[in-house]
């Protein structure tokens, strides 16, 4: 059974900062490009960030670029966020998923986190 399980969301004041984890089994993590969605309140799922299976390699929405890193873990099955400097407008659902060289997506039910002015 595939499960994709986000933890560490919550509210936080601008400025502050949040770690997300996307803790996955039933598939082989490692063979996976791993990303961070999110969704703001009436508005489309976009990317945040995305890391390559083998890790070095990452790339950013230009909203997040310099204060948000993506980062894995491997040996544990593990996707990170951490979230820097953050602002009202990070305010969304952020979402872990993870695609296969193949195609196949897999994705998590989601972290609130909140941004207070």
């Amino acid at each position: 059974q595939v499960q994709l399980v986000e933890s560490g969301g919550g509210l936080v004041q601008a400025g502050g900062s949040l770690r997300l984890s996307c803790a996955s089994s039933g598939f082989t993590f490692s063979m996976y490009v791993m990303s961070w969605y999110r969704q703001a309140p009436g508005k489309e799922r976009q990317l945040a960030a995305v890391i390559a299976s083998d890790g070095p390699s990452t790339n950013y929405a230009d909203s997040v670029k310099g204060r948000f890193t993506i980062s894995r873990d491997n040996a544990k099955n593990m996707v990170y966020l951490q979230m820097n400097s953050l602002k009202p407008e990070d305010t969304a659902v952020y979402y872990c998923y993870a695609r296969a060289p193949w195609g196949r997506v897999y994705w998590g039910q989601g972290t609130q986190v909140t941004v207070s002015s």
